[in-house]
């Protein structure tokens, strides 16, 4: 009795295997994007200080990181909007001298919400005390809404695509989307790295000199769908 329940059952999943049908569809890509100028600009800066006696070089480099941070707060900008991100001291070995050193350096980011400000704020930074521009990553204030806008844009074009692959199939039409995968970027240009030796030359010869080019930033969305054929 029990083999044949089982004969029975299996049998009925057969049936039902056979009456499931491949649902006819296409598949596309589409792509949306949306160059905006940047109104934002997060910058890397960092202090470095080398010597013989750890503490001595510590107290060195905590010198100048305050008086980095007092200019940051007195150039108006939130504490919210300036922080720490790295603080290292190390014994390091010097092959040159055949000695050994101590290395203290600590790297603190900027958002400045306002790029008028960016060339007095990367001289007044120089003349504080920083070694070196680590990177300036041009931002904008409104990224998410433009984010939103690619997006769209990109189902827009695949859309399209699948209507004109379909278009020249006698009795098919495009119908609602199965599958969406999305794979977006937001290219940031980043344009400044510069050591201090070269910042010392660059600020000198042009103080009062446009120093910034901020070009755009390019926010693409790239989606895969794949729509039913009805």
């Amino acid at each position: 009795m029990k083999k044949l329940v089982m004969i029975l059952l299996f049998s009925a999943g057969m049936v039902q295997a056979q009456e499931v049908k491949t649902v006819p569809q296409i598949s596309v890509s589409g792509e949306g994007k949306i160059k905006v100028t940047p109104d934002e600009a997060l910058i890397t800066v960092a202090v470095e200080n080398t010597g013989k006696e750890a503490a001595e070089v510590k107290k060195k480099n905590d010198e100048i990181v305050d008086k980095v941070l007092k200019l940051i707060k007195q150039r108006g900008i939130p504490t919210a909007d300036y922080q720490t991100q790295r603080v290292n001291l190390y014994k390091n070995y010097d092959y040159n001298t055949k000695k050994y050193n101590y290395v203290a350096n600590q790297t603190i980011s900027i958002h400045l919400k306002d790029l008028s400000k960016y060339d007095k704020l990367m001289m007044d930074l120089v003349d504080s005390g920083i070694n070196s521009i680590q990177g300036v990553e041009f931002k904008s204030s409104k990224i998410k809404e433009y984010e939103s806008q690619a997006r769209k844009k990109a189902m827009v074009d695949a859309k399209q695509k699948a209507e004109d692959y379909v278009s020249v199939l006698a009795g098919q039409k495009v119908g609602k989307a199965l599958v969406i995968s999305d794979n977006s970027f937001t290219n940031y240009p980043r344009p400044v790295y510069a050591s201090m030796k070269s910042l010392d030359v660059a600020y000198e010869q042009m103080p009062e000199k446009e120093t910034l080019a901020i070009g755009e930033i390019e926010i693409i969305s790239n989606v895969s769908v794949s729509f039913v054929l009805e």
